[in-house]
């Protein structure tokens, strides 16, 4: 596997534009990807019960297993708008299909933005003559800028692979700095791929590579209304359909993981007021539960974030992370790490240098590990540090 330029308009016969529309102040808001022949498609949606309205048409689009297209809006989540809101985003599908000649089934929706607020509709058909007149093979950051609210950096990815004699791209981009949990979080994320593959297949990857990935970080503890990933598979590269099994399968879903693993950790470098990056690990917990447990108290603690942001080494409130987490624990046995720094040996404070603790907490990335020795599962976790910045962004967002 190689990582190479590209995003989404990497894979063969697939292209993207982006362009602004005006629902955001003088900077792209609309975007466009689109697949030359009709893809097989899937999607893991927000398990929030308050649901965008975009959410509940992908879904329905996504019934038949295949799409063409990916229309996605910023600066509007179109949520809670109640009939308005469904009719809006069965317009926006509706005007690609007509534009573009194909079934409005075979058109994703996607929105993000403030919620409550009902969408400038017009505004988006308006402007699909530029959205399909400008469709290039070389539009992805354009697609990904397009997608930025918060974010202070566009995100995306692009990977090749060989499977017999046929090499295979996967491209992604993505959009998210806030409102980020697993189940999944305020994000967007959209994948194209020439692979041949089954439906079933497909939905299958997905699920696996975004349970691995963008289901394991955390920003602040809250998931939104709109969250989505979406692919979209053409078949472009030839190559024997990827079946449920076997040396096919494992290789494209260890490409589509890698596509998902860098977005997910370009989401929580790029996270709101953000100044750490913190890779927390669970080790020798009793069950995968307890491993998840233990590593999103400690992920999802303001005091262990706000300790980060302060370049405070207080192992402590690690610890007391842990206890509260429900995990099944022995004190006696634990061991706490800061770095490669054992500041916890079998439930005792280590003797470490205070220069040391601070020299680690003092750098942009930091690891915590935290070894509860009951048995061999383990987890890992993505987050950041929570700081003034964070609520400056998060207090004023409507004003």
């Amino acid at each position: 596997m190689k990582k190479v330029k590209g995003g989404i308009t990497r894979p063969k016969g697939f292209f993207a534009s982006a362009t602004w529309c005006g629902l955001k102040r003088k900077r792209k808001d609309l975007c466009l990807i689109f697949s030359q022949v009709p893809a097989k498609a899937a999607g893991v949606f927000t398990s929030n019960k308050v649901v965008a309205a975009p959410v509940i048409v992908s879904k329905k689009n996504l019934a038949n297993g295949t799409a063409q297209a990916i229309i996605a809006n910023s600066g509007n989540a179109n949520c809670m708008t109640g009939k308005k809101g469904l009719d809006d985003a069965y317009k926006m599908a509706a005007s690609i299909a007509d534009a573009m000649a194909i079934k409005v089934s075979d058109v994703l929706v996607a929105s993000t933005g403030v919620i409550g607020r009902d969408l400038a509709v017009g505004k988006i058909t308006s402007a699909v003559d530029s959205l399909t007149s400008s469709l290039s093979a070389a539009s992805s950051t354009d697609v990904a800028k397009s997608l930025m609210t918060t974010d202070t950096v566009p995100k995306e990815v692009a990977v090749t692979f060989k499977l017999g004699s046929s090499v295979i791209s996967i491209g992604g981009v993505a959009k998210g700095a806030g409102m980020i949990h697993p189940d999944m979080a305020t994000m967007l994320s959209f994948i194209t791929t020439d692979a041949a593959i089954t439906g079933q297949a497909l939905k299958k990857a997905l699920k696996e590579s975004v349970d691995a990935t963008f289901n394991c970080i955390t920003i602040d503890g809250d998931t939104s209304t709109n969250d989505c990933v979406l692919i979209l598979a053409n078949g472009s590269a030839k190559n024997r359909s990827i079946g449920s099994r076997g040396k096919g399968y494992k290789a494209f879903t260890k490409a589509l993981s890698f596509v998902c693993a860098d977005l997910a950790e370009k989401i929580v470098r790029d996270a709101e007021g953000g100044t750490k990056f913190v890779s927390v690990n669970v080790k020798k917990a009793k069950s995968d539960a307890d491993a998840k447990k233990a590593a999103y108290a400690i992920a999802t603690s303001p005091l262990v974030k706000t300790a980060m942001y302060g370049r405070d080494p207080n192992w402590g409130r690690i610890a007391a992370a842990v206890g509260r987490s429900g995990a099944d624990l022995n004190v006696g046995r634990l061991d706490i790490y800061l770095g490669r720094a054992k500041v916890v040996s079998k439930g005792m404070p280590a003797k470490v240098a205070n220069g040391l603790l601070r020299n680690i907490v003092n750098k942009r990335d930091i690891d915590i590990t935290v070894i509860l020795n009951k048995g061999g599962s383990s987890a890992g976790v993505l987050t950041s540090d929570l700081s003034k910045k964070y609520i400056e962004i998060n207090a004023h967002y409507t004003t």
